[in-house]
C-alpha cells in the first residue's frame, strides 16, 4: 500500500440562470445552429447579482463535503483554481474557508486558467502525500461571464459560469491519484488571453482568443499529455474506463479521443449543458458523471485540460 490522495467526495454548483443558444441569439449576432455546429454547446449558466466565484465555490464545496460524509472542520487544505477571483486579494480560497466556518487551514488560489483544476489537484496531491494535511478541498470555480466581450460573437457564446469540487483524503491505498503531468508554454500568450490586469491596464479586461490556432494546439497537446500520464501511471488506453476532459468544444473532445483511439462512449461530455466553465469544467463534469451513475467506484478515470498560457495537464486516478 502507498499513501495516496483518494477522492472521498465530489460536488458542483451552477448559477440560477440558464441561458440557451436561442436566448443568446436574441442579443448576440449568432444562431443556435451556428453555435451547435461549431462547438456542441446548447446551454450555459450565467451568474447573476450576488452570485460570485466564491459563492459558487462554497456551494460546490458544501456538496463535496456532504458526499464525503465529513465536516468542514476536518479539512486541512483548500486549493482553489480560478482565473476570475472575487478580489485581486485575498484569495477566493480564504473566502470559501471563512464561509465554511473553518478557523484555520492552508488556503490559497491557483491560476492556470482552464488547466487550473489539474494544477490545483496536483499541488493538493503532493501536499497530502507529504503530510502537510490529511484532507483537502480542491475546487475549480469561475464567473467567466464577467470577462467576456458580449459584442464578440466568436468568444462570448463559448463560456459559462460554475464550480466543481473534490474532497481528497490521504490514505494507504492502491487507488486514488496515480499520476499527474503538467505543462506550460508562455510563447503562445497572444492566442488566448485577457487584455487587462492590475499591473498593466489597471482594469479587469476582456477575453481574447484566436480559436483556430487554439484548436490546433489543444488536440496535439491533450493527446500528448494523456499518453504521458497513462505511461507514468503504468496504464494503457485500454485500461481507461472514463476520460473527463476540459469541456471547451465538442470537436476538440472528439478529435482528442480519436487521436488516442478511445471510443467516444468513454468520454464524459457536458459541454452541451454547461459550455466552457474554464477551471470549473473538469470537476463539474466529473461530479455530473458520478452522480448520474456513469463513473463508479474502482473505475480508472483520466482528467485532462488545456488553457491560456498555454497550460495543459492530465491526471490518472482510480475512483
Amino acid at each position: 500500500m502507498t499513501r495516496r490522495s483518494v477522492v472521498s467526495g465530489t460536488g458542483s454548483a451552477l448559477p440560477k440562470r440558464q441561458v440557451s443558444n436561442a436566448e443568446l441569439a436574441s442579443t448576440v449576432d449568432t444562431t443556435d445552429e451556428w453555435i451547435v455546429e461549431r462547438t456542441g454547446i446548447r446551454n450555459r449558466y450565467i451568474a447573476g447579482e450576488g452570485e460570485t466565484t466564491g459563492s459558487l465555490a462554497t456551494a460546490a464545496a458544501r456538496r463535496a463535503l456532504e458526499s464525503a460524509g465529513i465536516e468542514a472542520t476536518d479539512i486541512g487544505l483548500i486549493v482553489l483554481a480560478t482565473a476570475t477571483p472575487d478580489q485581486t486579494f485575498p484569495s477566493t480560497a480564504t473566502k470559501v474557508q471563512a464561509a465554511l466556518g473553518i478557523d484555520d487551514c492552508i488556503a490559497f488560489d491557483v491560476h492556470a486558467v482552464c488547466t487550473g483544476f489539474l494544477y490545483a489537484l496536483s499541488v493538493a496531491d503532493s501536499m497530502l502525500r507529504s503530510g502537510n494535511a490529511g484532507k483537502a478541498l480542491v475546487i475549480g470555480a469561475e464567473t467567466f461571464s464577467r470577462i467576456l466581450d458580449w459584442d464578440d460573437r466568436a468568444t462570448c457564446v463559448l463560456f459559462g459560469d460554475g464550480a466543481g469540487a473534490l474532497v481528497l483524503s490521504a490514505e494507504e491505498s492502491d487507488g486514488g491519484i496515480l499520476a499527474t503531468k503538467l505543462h506550460a508554454d508562455g510563447r503562445h500568450n497572444d492566442l488566448l488571453f485577457v487584455d487587462g490586469g492590475p499591473s498593466t491596464t489597471g482594469t479587469v479586461g476582456k477575453l481574447r482568443m484566436k480559436g483556430r490556432e487554439v484548436f490546433r494546439h489543444a488536440v496535439v497537446n491533450l493527446a500528448g499529455v494523456l499518453t504521458e500520464v497513462l505511461s507514468s501511471a503504468g496504464l494503457t488506453a485500454a485500461d481507461v474506463d472514463w476520460v473527463v476532459p476540459h469541456q471547451a468544444n465538442a470537436r476538440i473532445l472528439d478529435a482528442t479521443a480519436k487521436k488516442l483511439g478511445l471510443p467516444r462512449e468513454k468520454v464524459v461530455m457536458t459541454v452541451d449543458r454547461h459550455a466552457n466553465t474554464s477551471a470549473a469544467s473538469v470537476p463539474l463534469a466529473f461530479d455530473t458523471a458520478i452522480r448520474d451513475g456513469r463513473i463508479k467506484r474502482g473505475d480508472v478515470v483520466v482528467l485532462e485540460a488545456m488553457g491560456g498560457g498555454f497550460t495543459w495537464g492530465a491526471a490518472a486516478l482510480r475512483y
